[in-house]
């Protein structure tokens, strides 16, 4: 058993630890895992009720104090639900589809740090992991319309994946700008460097530690991360991969029950990851906005979660206030504005850091 467990290890590229260090790593994802879920179900929530909000209206109130419950009723409902799978379909691969799409999604929390070593792997090539794990996303929608055997979930499948491929080209340039400013793969190295360089460094202020963070300086590679990231997660004005007046809800159109819960759930968490990596990249992570108490006193972690929030209620204050796109709109702003920018903000930033010598020097600013 040791042979084999040493063999595993070897393949998977996991050092010599003891059983007890991995029975930890597996504790460790089960309580990521739980919490991302709950987490989810009350965001779920949240984006329903700042919908609600800005149309002058309730939005889940009945189920529970306040509709704190809606979700989890939700959940009951689709569990108990029979589904149904079309008679020509490919049923295996038609119930892997959101599967897979769900566990990609959940697997990219792997290396997000939440606070000071609260990561389950915080490893050096973390941003590549991350880049990997959202391109493997397009899979799980391609498979889901195609197993479908049905002409509108076909089409509606490669609208998103070619939604998703070309706002992935622009989600790339925009790390590079960052990981030019830190010299680092790793998403704690990223966190760190905008806590020990920046303007506020410069100014003699280093207590200030908001302006310190990658929004002020990489500005417009802010915009279209965020904007981005709306069009790679299928989110409103983008959402044109399950447009109802045009494809009778896309790639999802034969999917119901547990299927379609998993379709839905793994869209909610792509987005927390989107806002994760957003608040990672651009706002700080784990460190508060001022290194002064009492704001040093809130743990790293509770910081995150405000800012991953603050990021989310950007998402659904979109969903709520901007009409949908055309297809031809969407594509457009990608290929023809977006990109464009990016390139030419890579050429800027490594020219002003390679004139300047800013940039983070591990600890060195």
């Amino acid at each position: 058993m040791d042979f084999i467990q040493a063999a595993l290890d070897y393949l998977l590229g996991i050092p010599p630890l003891g059983w007890g260090v991995h029975v930890g790593l597996v504790y460790k994802a089960l309580l990521l895992l739980v919490s991302l879920l709950v987490f989810t179900a009350f965001i779920l929530l949240a984006d329903r009720k700042i919908w609600a909000a800005v149309q002058m209206r309730r939005g889940p109130n009945v189920v529970g104090p306040f509709g704190l419950l809606q979700s989890f009723a939700d959940l009951l409902k689709f569990a108990l639900k029979e589904p149904i799978i079309p008679g020509g379909a490919d049923k295996i691969l038609f119930l892997m589809a959101p599967l897979l799409t769900a566990t990609l999604a959940l697997t990219g929390w792997v290396v997000v740090p939440l606070g000071p070593g609260l990561a389950i792997a915080d490893i050096n090539l973390g941003i590549l992991y991350l880049l990997a794990i959202s391109s493997l996303g397009v899979y799980g929608v391609i498979i889901g319309g195609w197993a479908s055997n049905s002409k509108y979930p076909f089409l509606g499948s490669l609208r998103a994946a070619a939604q998703m491929v070309s706002y992935e080209v622009s989600i790339g340039l925009v790390i590079i700008t960052v990981l030019l400013c830190v010299g680092s793969l790793n998403l704690s190295d990223i966190v760190i460097a905008q806590q020990e360089m920046g303007l506020a460094h410069m100014i003699g202020l280093p207590q200030l530690t908001f302006l310190n963070w990658f929004w002020l300086p990489l500005f417009p590679m802010f915009v279209i991360f965020y904007i981005s990231a709306l069009a790679e997660t299928n989110r409103p004005p983008f959402d044109l991969a399950e447009g109802e007046s045009e494809l009778v809800a896309g790639f999802m159109t034969e999917y119901s029950a547990t299927p379609y819960m998993l379709f839905m759930l793994g869209e909610y968490i792509s987005i927390l990851l989107m806002c994760a990596m957003t608040t990672v990249l651009f706002l700080g992570g784990w460190t508060s906005p001022i290194d002064l108490p009492p704001f040093t006193w809130i743990p790293g972690v509770v910081w995150f979660v405000i800012k991953l929030s603050m990021v989310f209620f950007m998402f659904a204050m979109a969903k709520a206030i901007v009409p949908r796109y055309r297809y031809d709109q969407l594509m457009r702003i990608g290929w023809k504005l977006f990109l464009p920018l990016s390139l030419a903000m890579v050429i800027i930033v490594a020219f002003v850091l390679q004139l300047t010598g800013w940039g983070w020097h591990g600890g060195m600013a």
